[in-house]
């Protein structure tokens, strides 16, 4: 009894009594840490992604492109949010010219590709990638499509062109939708 008791004791010390008692009762993170900031769901997709250190550059190409109004919007929106690293892997300059104000339509485009109308947790995208038999489809607000798949325990999305874009971390929610973390920009066609 005394090592039980010792434990929980360590644990409360280590991860507080608000995570302990979550981990006890089964229960999920409320607020997930994305970028080293707490994600709350009673805030929209832009409150929170201005908060996420991962997520500056996404944050910039938002306000550049025009879109911070619509994700501010009641939605709901699934955001496939890709992460400064995932900006990084595209040729050099690219994304500085996306930025500049002649291109705001193609930056747009290429956003709004990201983003699926309604609110599509992990378990719904999981479920159409088994109706699917082993492969879903979403059309984007952009017009285009994306696939998801299964390699192993990861969720892969892939763009039109072939790229590839893993979801780091799932169910991020939102007061309007979900973000879903992923590792690549998808392009459109």
């Amino acid at each position: 009894m005394k090592k039980i008791l010792f434990a929980v004791f360590a644990m409360v010390l280590t991860f507080g009594v608000a995570d302990v008692s979550a981990q006890m009762m089964g229960k999920k993170n409320e607020n997930p840490m994305v970028g080293g900031a707490a994600m709350y769901k009673t805030k929209d997709i832009v409150d929170n992604a201005v908060n996420s250190a991962d997520h500056t550059t996404l944050v910039a190409a938002v306000q550049a492109a025009g879109l911070v109004d619509t994700l501010k919007s009641k939605g709901p929106f699934t955001v496939f949010a890709p992460v400064n690293s995932a900006f990084a892997k595209l040729p050099a300059g690219t994304v500085e010219t996306l930025l500049k104000p002649e291109n705001k339509a193609t930056l747009a485009e290429i956003l709004t590709y990201h983003v699926i109308a309604g609110n599509f947790s992990a378990k719904d995208v999981m479920g159409a990638i088994k109706k699917g038999n082993g492969k879903a489809e979403f059309t984007t607000v952009a017009g285009g499509k994306i696939s998801a798949m299964l390699e192993g325990s990861s969720v892969i999305l892939m763009d039109e062109k072939g790229g590839r874009s893993t979801i780091t971390i799932a169910d991020v929610k939102q007061s309007n939708g979900v973000i879903h973390v992923v590792d690549s920009v998808l392009l459109p066609n």
